[in-house]
């Protein structure tokens, strides 16, 4: 009988994913914050391609854009008793090659391509339900046996709890709040069995290197991390301990679990009182760290679904957590980790629970802490922590919105937006970002921007509470260290007259006689405001916020609108020549000589630069030796060209971000077969495509 049972089953499934077959398997990243997290519908978080192929997208990127990656690959686990059996179901486990469809513990697929929605009105996402400014939404299932489309099972998978996901995941743009996404799942029992001592738990393989930077491959890129908890806050981190990119990295990536709703309460080991009162086992998190292949106790790699569900119900001791051979002050390794909470006493069949987790990541502060036998050794310290620690706190009071006891439990006089129910993830809004049209010239950048930020409402305190303007931007090499954002400097500030906030100096000074309009932009600018004395080919990063006044009463502190949604970064320079007029400027290159260790180089061959200067809309640039021999070849469009085509730019620029003169372009001092340039003279000839007039130069390389 049991025999024919499974059968049956088996069948079921074939016949389900047959059905299915057509739901494509997807990713996207988050692009909403600073954070760039990978998303798959068939249930894995990271991109374990992104160590080899740094042009895709990101993994678990911060800043994004940086290279600075935190996650090789992450999922979730469920596990439970069913009919006093343990079942246990992974959608992502420690594999070399990361996520494989069918692979052993890959055991989710998709139901659903990946939905998105913004809650930005100006977002072609716009939706009235959204949660965030960049919500994904998808949903994925644990009960079939087979590959979709296929006879094929499902390596290792022959038992499953017959789950259904669906899993929603919240990026913002706020500067308070574009460090985190938070993944929020609602989970149904879709079998016609009781799950009994139900746990939940998120594996991951969190990496710390910088990508553009490393030359490790293969067991030196992953060996050279460390871990840590923060029981506080409730999640698990990883830094790295040294390599040939750590003064590159100096980050923190790290998992939270945020809390579950089930049957009308809210587990919180933090508070367990709800589930003692009622006679229920205590909420319990647990951490778990262990060697890649290890099979050494207690830090083995579970192989099967007795040892996963040890490992989801029992975390490692706590003398080992902390102790001298343990993951904080341990030897480097390449360690993963499944933070786990439980138990939930049952999951009846139909039943649905809320389960909430989080992607955290921070700058290590200084000062930081070495090993006393190394001076390139990093060790973990409340110091260096200090940002994550602020970034744990804010993405957990993000989650609990109006519940600010933490106790589930809906109180009216805590009810923000007075809709009669418990809200999680509300937060004060800032104005809204003013648009910005940029415009670079030689030595200067101007800045225009628009005032509707002086319209926005705050959701919480329902008035019209902006107070100002700030202008931000980087120095020149700040994009060397690859985190311009965090570099940027406030250069300019103007805020209501009269009202004891700010500055108290108006706007008088920046706002413009009649609104600028600019061909093909129907937005009116109003306000203006001017950097010169600036150096021509350097990148700069400038943005505009708007900030408002806070509320003293609710403690709400001014808020500053978000400092990735409208910042660009800038190449001031010459702008288009003619060569057809009389008085064309002469053609140049810079710097001239070129020394092959320019200050504004990158540390490789690949990432060297020069500029070739007044040059005309539309040209093409040819580069010869003395002899006449042809070295390279550019095609220059001042309309689309943003930098690309060099190394240089793929590590330090952001093409989509990216605002040039117009005149000038930028080689890598390679040859069209990218082979590097001899000490000597070269000579260059520029053609203007529009009119066929030409002009040509020389210039010096020196190694």
């Amino acid at each position: 009988m049991r025999i024919v049972k499974k059968l049956s089953l088996l069948t079921l499934c074939l016949v389900h994913a047959l059905a299915w077959a057509q739901v494509p398997s997807q990713s996207r990243f988050t692009t909403a914050g600073r954070m760039g997290l990978s998303i798959n519908n068939f249930g894995t978080f990271g991109r374990p391609t992104v160590r080899s192929n740094t042009q895709g997208p990101p993994s678990m990127a911060f800043p994004r854009g940086s290279g600075i990656e935190h996650l090789f690959e992450a999922g979730i686990w469920i596990g439970a008793l069913v009919d006093g059996q343990v079942r246990v179901s992974t959608s992502s486990v420690d594999a070399s090659s990361g996520y494989s469809t069918g692979g052993n513990g890959f055991e989710f697929t998709q139901l659903s391509t990946i939905k998105e929605r913004s809650k930005l009105a100006n977002s072609s996402n716009f939706s009235s339900s959204a949660i965030s400014h960049q919500d994904f939404i998808m949903t994925q299932t644990d009960s079939f046996v087979v590959i979709p489309g296929t006879s094929i099972p499902i390596n290792g998978h022959q038992n499953p709890l017959g789950a259904v996901i669906k899993l929603e995941t919240y990026t913002w743009n706020f500067p308070f709040a574009d460090f985190f996404v938070i993944c929020n799942y609602t989970i149904k029992n879709a079998s016609d069995k009781r799950w009994d001592s139900v746990y939940l738990g998120a594996f991951s393989d969190l990496v710390v290197r910088n990508v553009n930077v490393t030359r490790d491959a293969g067991t030196a890129f992953f060996n050279k991390g460390r871990n840590g908890i923060d029981p506080k806050y409730m999640s698990l981190f990883a830094y790295q301990s040294f390599g040939d990119d750590i003064d590159f990295t100096r980050s923190y990536g790290a998992i939270q679990f945020l809390g579950m709703d089930w049957r009308g309460m809210f587990f919180n080991p933090n508070k367990p009182d709800t589930f003692l009162l009622a006679g229920l086992p205590t909420p319990r998190i647990n951490y778990n760290f262990w060697n890649f292949n290890s099979i050494a106790e207690p830090w083995n790699t579970p192989g099967n679904d007795q040892e996963r569900y040890l490992k989801l119900s029992k975390g490692i001791d706590s003398t080992l957590l902390y102790g001298s051979e343990g993951p904080i002050n341990g030897i480097p390794a390449n360690w993963l980790q499944l933070l786990s909470a439980g138990p939930v006493v049952s999951i009846e069949p139909g039943e649905s629970f809320s389960y909430a987790i989080a992607f955290v990541a921070a700058k290590q502060k200084d000062p930081l802490t070495y090993l006393p036998t190394s001076s390139n050794n990093i060790l973990s310290s409340a110091d260096s922590r200090k940002e994550l620690t602020d970034n744990l706190k804010r993405t957990r009071s993000t989650y609990l919105g109006e519940d600010v006891n933490e106790d589930g439990i809906y109180r009216p006089e805590l009810d923000l937006n007075q809709n009669g129910k418990l809200d999680r993830y509300i937060l004060p809004e800032p104005p809204e970002s003013p648009l910005t049209k940029i415009v670079a010239s030689e030595g200067k950048i101007e800045i225009y921007w628009n005032n509707k930020a002086e319209y926005s409402v705050d959701p919480i305190t329902r008035i019209r509470d902006f107070e100002g303007y700030r202008v931000y931007r980087t120095n020149a090499g700040d994009d060397l260290g690859l985190n311009l954002t965090s570099e940027a400097n406030l250069i300019a500030q103007w805020d209501s007259a009269g009202n004891g906030i700010g500055f108290n100096n108006g706007f008088d000074i920046i706002k413009l006689a009649e609104p600028k309009v600019f061909e093909g932009d129907t937005t009116r600018y109003q306000y203006k405001y001017e950097m010169n004395n600036l150096s021509n080919g350097w990148q700069y990063l400038v943005l505009v916020t708007a900030f408002d006044k806070g509320d003293k009463v609710l403690g709400i502190p001014s808020l500053e609108s978000s400092f990735t949604e409208n910042e660009r970064r800038v190449f001031p320079g010459t702008k288009p020549n003619d060569f057809s007029l009389g008085s064309a400027p002469k053609v140049g290159v810079y710097p001239n000589p070129y020394n092959t260790s320019a200050a504004w180089d990158g540390n490789t061959p690949r990432t060297k630069k020069l500029y070739f200067f007044n040059l005309p809309a539309r040209c093409e640039v040819m580069i010869y030796t003395s002899s006449g021999d042809l070295v390279a070849s550019l095609r220059h469009d001042s309309e689309i060209y943003k930098g690309e085509g060099i190394g240089w730019s793929n590590n330090f620029g952001d093409r989509e971000k990216t605002t040039m003169s117009g005149g000038e372009h930028g080689w890598d001092v390679l040859t069209d077969f990218k082979t590097q340039l001899t000490t000597g003279v070269y000579m260059f000839t520029v053609k203007d495509t529009q009119n066929g007039e030409m002009q040509s130069g020389s210039f010096a390389v020196i190694k």
